[in-house]
């Protein structure tokens, strides 16, 4: 299922270390929230769709921790972590580190905004410690997993939205 109704909009501005992200939804913010709060619900949609997710810890509250691994279809294993910070119905930030790239961390702010007629956006911004740790961000084929990731998001929350008890 590709949604191009509601695309992703992806920045990395040019000679600084961030990378913004915003992206619409057709279900109300509270719903995705609770999508991005639930490890359940974050396994199913989280990256690519050929990439298995295999939630190790998702504690989606102020001082939690998150783990967990990512298994490609040719058995290769990614396992990133993080920190959640702060974690309000509104707003959340992060810390984001792939164990690929040990001690490479980004700061991470979520905003979930109420959009009319029960629609929500989201925004990220993120924060590198260096260009060259971005770069490497981008370069890594991130927008592929952002992309096919909330379009799963969308597939989550559709069943929700349709009564879907497993949905968001």
């Amino acid at each position: 299922m590709t949604t191009q109704s509601n695309p992703v909009q992806i920045d990395a501005p040019a000679g600084v270390p961030f990378i913004d992200i915003v992206r619409e939804f057709d279900a109300p913010a509270a719903a995705v929230h609770r999508a991005h709060g639930d490890p359940a619900l974050v396994a199913r949609w989280m990256g690519p769709r050929d990439v298995t997710m295999d939630i190790d810890e998702w504690d989606f509250v102020s001082g939690g921790r998150w783990s967990y691994v990512a298994t490609a279809p040719d058995g290769s294993t990614h396992g990133f972590r993080g920190t959640f910070h702060s974690v309000r119905d509104d707003f959340a930030v992060q810390t984001f580190e792939y164990l690929g790239f040990a001690d490479v961390v980004s700061i991470e702010t979520i905003a979930f905004e109420d959009l009319d007629d029960g629609r929500s956006r989201l925004r990220i911004h993120a924060t590198y410690p260096s260009l060259e740790a971005r770069d490497g961000m981008v370069a890594s084929g991130m927008e592929t997993g952002v992309v096919q990731g909330y379009e799963q998001l969308d597939e989550v929350l559709a069943g929700a939205l349709d009564g879907d008890r497993a949905g968001a």
